[in-house]
């Protein structure tokens, strides 16, 4: 396998693998992972879709990507990933994805298109005292001790942040920014999280960092993503006669050991209370999704707080299991044992009541039922004690939402300290509690706010145990490798395989491990598309370096004669013209 950037691999055809026709794959978990590995073993790799076959525990496909209208409860969405132009993998997937909204055009067209018609951006992206802007009006206001720290972590070497936790390496100057105050509530950062994955972060959007305030950086799809991309991966891979065996879980993996090379042999699973063995052939795969940010999630009801399950997790006792067999395979204990440090809980809110809509109108600064761009990413209540942030995406955000009502996604990063409103925490609170304490930092008088939570909305919170557990602090060899070296019949997927630059917390990532994992085991012979490489372009970095010091310019070195020589020298040269022309002299 290689990584390759431009377009001589973007549009070339790979021929068929080597036997391709006699592989047959069993992929496990039918997550964003699974079912991009699917999609590039049939159409890079000529693998025929009857041979393939998706193992899932659960009855839906999708994992993370959800978006549910729940019997009795309401509409769900546990959380929505942020888009950008940038997703190479995740776009070269979605190119040969036909839309199920518009005839002869792909998923990728239609995304393209409806960001060109209307691009996203935020009016008001942060809150204080219950509605009013928090001012501070696209500005990162960081000390010069700030900026030195963002560059020391910026330009450290992988190795010197392994282990170690944000708070560690940047100081209080940073963290009581309004750039860390963007950051966090964007990304979900906590500051006990990794610092190795901060300094990836920043490396991997360096030329975003001039959208943070406004969500200029951020592309959204029409309606929720289980809809937008799910449903459409979910037919182009039943086309193709794939598999699905639902109400499967995969409860271990056999594997053999000889002369330096490592081969899958038996998968071992549960269905219908039956426990069976697949046994793998001379040229069958294994495709297995390790650990899960969604395991053991909880929903609870407008009148019912979510629970936090911290039983039995399916997705991580399975990497439990096979970890156990090969130091190469990880280590999940890293990630999934403090989930006091590793959960936050999110909740749907869908409006009633026409009078919310016109509060959610007053901060967004548009009409939230115009089927366009309404909050454009979200809005965060900066003052309140949960650190509660809400958006409303385009509307309906459902197929099947009535016209009169908005659907809000709400979440909170500190879940167990009590409310500015509701005096409970987070974790404890039903979703009526929940609407209350939005519909307070939404500026609603207070005195209509326990009749409108009660009968003007409908809310279902969700509790996530893991939701950040890939954010813990590790080191090198805690992931595995997608394909571990020596590997001949399988690779592990998802947010806990290493893949090298690529960030977590993204499709993008799921998806280039599936298309990594299909390429590495047969050998296709097309690049996979390299980690876009901002952090390597040098007018990038300078407009990050500008909007860093909001637009302050650099200063000069020494006396007035040398000023005047460097700036006389500069004004000549192609350096002076990238310097001026990004605004930092």
């Amino acid at each position: 396998m290689q990584h390759t950037a431009g377009n001589y691999e973007a549009f070339a055809r790979p021929r068929p693998a080597q036997h391709a026709q006699e592989t047959k794959a069993y992929i496990v978990g039918s997550g964003l992972a699974g079912l991009a590995a699917a999609v590039f073993l049939i159409r890079d790799a000529g693998v025929p879709g009857a041979n393939v076959t998706i193992l899932e525990k659960g009855e839906i496909a999708g994992g993370a990507l959800d978006g549910l209208d729940v019997p009795e409860k309401g509409f769900v969405i546990r959380g929505g990933r942020e888009l950008e132009n940038h997703m190479e993998c995740l776009w070269d997937m979605m190119r040969s994805i036909p839309s199920l909204e518009l005839e002869d055009a792909s998923v990728l067209d239609e995304f393209y298109w409806l960001n060109k018609d209307d691009p996203n951006y935020s009016l008001r992206r942060a809150t204080v005292r219950r509605g009013e802007d928090a001012g501070h009006e696209g500005r990162f206001d960081l000390p010069k001790r700030a900026q030195k720290d963002l560059l020391k972590i910026f330009l450290a070497e992988r190795a010197e942040m392994e282990g170690k936790r944000i708070d560690e390496v940047m100081g209080r100057e940073f963290l009581d920014s309004p750039f860390w105050m963007y950051w966090r509530t964007m990304f979900a950062f906590e500051e006990w999280h990794s610092a190795l994955e901060f300094k990836l972060y920043l490396h991997r959007f360096i030329h975003h960092i001039g959208g943070l305030p406004d969500f200029t950086a951020l592309k959204f799809t029409k309606y929720n993503q289980y809809e937008s991309f799910v449903l459409p991966l979910m037919h182009y891979l039943s086309e193709h006669g794939v598999v699905f065996r639902s109400g499967t879980e995969v409860l271990d993996a056999d594997f053999a050991h000889r002369n330096g090379e490592i081969r899958a042999t038996a998968i071992r699973c549960r269905r219908d209370g039956t426990e069976e063995t697949i046994e793998l052939g001379e040229h069958d795969l294994a495709l297995m999704t390790i650990g899960s940010l969604v395991d053991n999630s909880d929903d609870g009801d407008h009148h019912t707080p979510a629970a936090l399950n911290e039983g039995p997790a399916p997705a991580w006792d399975l990497w439990k299991r096979i970890a156990k067999k090969d130091p190469a395979f990880g280590r999940p204990e890293v990630f999934c044992s403090s989930i006091e440090e590793t959960k936050w809980e999110s909740a749907t809110v869908t409006t009633l009541d026409e009078r919310i809509p016109a509060y959610i109108e007053r901060i967004a600064q548009r009409d939230p039922f115009s089927g366009r761009v309404v909050t454009g990413g979200i809005v965060t209540a900066e003052d309140s004690a949960w650190l509660l942030s809400w958006t409303v995406n385009r509307q309906p955000h459902f197929k099947k939402q009535p016209k009169d009502q908005i659907v809000v996604w709400v979440y909170g990063l500190f879940v167990d300290v009590d409310g500015d409103y509701v005096k409970k925490p987070l974790a404890q609170c039903t979703g009526e509690e929940i609407t209350q304490e939005w519909l307070y930092h939404l500026g609603v008088p207070v005195e209509e706010i326990p009749e409108l939570a009660a009968t003007g909305a409908r809310c279902v919170p969700v509790m996530m145990p893991y939701v950040t557990s890939f954010f813990m602090p590790r080191r090198a060899g805690d992931r595995p490798q997608v394909v571990p070296e020596g590997a001949a019949n399988f690779a592990f997927l998802g947010q806990f395989a290493e893949t090298g630059r690529d960030t977590i917390f993204t499709t993008e990532y799921s998806v280039r491990t599936g298309m990594e994992a299909a390429y590495e085991l047969l050998d296709v012979e097309r690049g996979v598309p390299e980690t876009w490489g901002s952090t390597y372009d040098v007018r990038d970095l300078l407009e990050a370096s500008a909007r860093m010091r909001d637009g302050k310019k650099v200063e000069m070195p020494g006396p007035a004669a040398l000023r005047g020589y460097l700036r006389g020298r500069l004004e000549h040269g192609e350096i002076g013209q990238l310097l001026e022309e990004h605004g930092l002299i």
